[in-house]
């Protein structure tokens, strides 16, 4: 209630009427005393009257000075509230600016064997037509010169020694990487790690004192906050373009990857990619990655992945070459999402709660199912930390490593239960994963030659030249052989053998399947475990 020190009623509007009034009659002397009395009369009736309506208006103009004047301690919380000023983001620009990098990403000419169709081969190579199974159905091989490729994107230094983030699909593929900075200064570039899944690569430039970003808790963030999108969209390097933060925990991407994304409305377009997302001190707190668009170009939904991935991500690749991916093993949805889905189908369901991840189903010999959790649970919790949908839970494991514990609070039949579990890997164990490359075959190799493939009627493959100790002395297999496949994958340079025995190694089964052929022409395969 608003309070105020009354004033006494004035009469100073009665004392004016009177004046007023009085100021009307007429001078002449009968009429006067004869008004005299009347007058008395009149004043004697009117004045009690007036004087009251007058009371009535200072009092209510008092009441109404006591409504506009607030107490001491509103006024003390009026003034404390922050007032609204223009959003000033040049500091941030100034900080983050430098940081930011452009990436060219070259790709050389390669010569590459095509498959081609030829529905006319058949019949005049063979005059029956290939009706008695001669024919090869018209398909056709031959040799093509791939032209260079030239892709850029966008990179932030992390460290003032030559450590750039970037996301892996700027990186990909390239022969060759060339960083410019802000300064126009030009670096060659190798990559350190990168990972499909999130993502996200590390490169590194060799250069000292190099302007390094500050990375902030992305966990920090809040809807609605103002921050800043740099990078090199489109050509036009040192862009930097403003919104908020539209969401956080956006599940973004192919099943399979790990998405908890941020979700801006500030302008990102091509070759913003592995860019900056900073916040108000020109503080990192994500790498611009995607857009969500029908046309190619910004419509307002872009997507950065938040720094508490990336950090992990970073000290993972720095440290063991490959992601420590940690799994909790189960499949599920929003569980909103799963009694909409009930609905849909006539079905009434009362799961105890809107807000959580709907377990559908448990990987066999995973964490989840070693823990007790079954198909029909709800996870409400993450270590007392509320998770409302799948994109915070992800969020939350993306940060663990295989071995690590966590507090699993969730609802069963509607009914409160806890569980501490141990996340696994993607080989169903606690163990290190570290990525193999071809030494572990224990073997050299080259492409087969151009005079080799005419006597074996092949048009690829890679010749194995050397067996020393390793997998492929293991396996039996000898100098000669001739490997076409691995993994189902064509083997037609020594780079492609390298990825696949990489990405192999950290998969759910570390096994290669290899095809090929002997000297003899004899077709042969093996299989090689690398995790043995």
């Amino acid at each position: 209630m608003l309070k105020c020190k009354k004033k006494r009623p004035t009469i100073w509007h009665v004392l004016n009427f009177d004046y007023i009034f009085a100021s009307n009659i007429s001078n002449s002397n009968l009429i006067i005393n004869k008004q005299k009395e009347n007058m008395k009369k009149i004043v004697n009736y009117i004045s009690p009257a007036i004087s009251l309506v007058a009371i009535v208006f200072s009092v209510a103009a008092i009441n109404k000075t006591c409504a506009a004047t607030p107490s001491t301690e509103q006024a003390e919380a009026f003034t404390s509230m922050p007032a609204a000023q223009p959003v000033d983001l040049t500091y941030a620009a100034d900080k983050a600016l430098p940081s930011v990098v452009y990436i060219k990403n070259t790709q050389n000419s390669k010569v590459q064997t095509v498959e081609y169709s030829d529905p006319f081969a058949d019949f005049f190579n063979d005059p029956f037509g290939g009706f008695f199974g001669r024919g090869n159905g018209g398909s056709q091989k031959r040799q093509v010169q791939t032209p260079p490729r030239v892709a850029a994107g966008s990179g932030v230094i992390i460290s003032a020694d030559g450590y750039i983030v970037t996301n892996n699909h700027v990186v990909d593929g390239a022969d060759e990487l060339t960083v410019t900075l802000n300064d126009n200064k030009e670096y060659s570039a190798r990559i350190i790690g990168a990972d499909k899944t999130t993502d996200l690569a590390l490169i590194k430039i060799d250069g000292k004192n190099l302007p390094a970003i500050r990375v902030a808790n992305s966990d920090n963030v809040k809807v609605g906050e103002w921050v800043l999108a740099i990078g090199n969209p489109l050509g036009l390097n040192n862009t930097v373009t403003a919104g908020i933060v539209s969401a956080k925990a956006r599940t973004m991407g192919e099943q399979g990857t790990v998405s908890s994304m941020i979700q801006t409305d500030a302008a990102i377009n091509q070759g913003n990619s592995g860019g900056a997302l900073v916040n108000a001190n020109g503080e990192l707190i994500g790498i611009n990655a995607m857009i969500y668009s029908q046309t190619g170009s910004n419509i307002g939904y872009g997507f950065a992945i938040p720094t508490t991935i990336m950090n992990k991500v970073i000290e993972d690749l720095k440290k063991y070459g490959t992601v420590q991916r940690a799994m909790i093993g189960i499949s599920g949805m929003d569980v909103n999402k799963y009694v909409d889905l009930e609905k849909d189908k006539g079905n009434e369901v009362d799961m105890g709660t809107m807000e959580g991840i709907y377990v559908a189903e448990t990987v066999e010999d995973g964490a989840a199912e070693d823990a007790g959790l079954k198909k029909g649970d709800v996870i409400t919790h993450i270590d007392g930390q509320k998770v409302t949908k799948f994109g915070e839970l992800t969020g939350i494991i993306a940060q663990k490593r295989p071995g690590d514990k966590i507090k699993l609070t969730y609802l069963r039949d509607k009914k409160k239960q806890e569980v501490t579990l141990t996340l696994k890997n993607e080989q169903g164990n606690t163990k290190v994963v570290k990525n193999a490359d071809i030494d572990v075959l224990g073997a050299d190799f080259r492409p087969v030659s151009k005079k080799l493939m005419e006597q074996l009627g092949i048009s690829y493959g890679l010749e194995v030249i050397k067996v020393s100790s390793g997998k492929m002395k293991d396996a039996g297999i000898q100098k000669g052989f001739i490997i076409q496949r691995v993994n189902d994958e064509p083997m037609k340079s020594v780079e492609d053998l390298e990825k696949v025995v990489k990405e192999t190694s950290t998969s759910k089964e570390p096994v290669l399947i290899i095809k090929g052929m002997f000297p003899t022409g004899k077709r042969g395969y093996t299989v090689i475990q690398l995790d043995e």
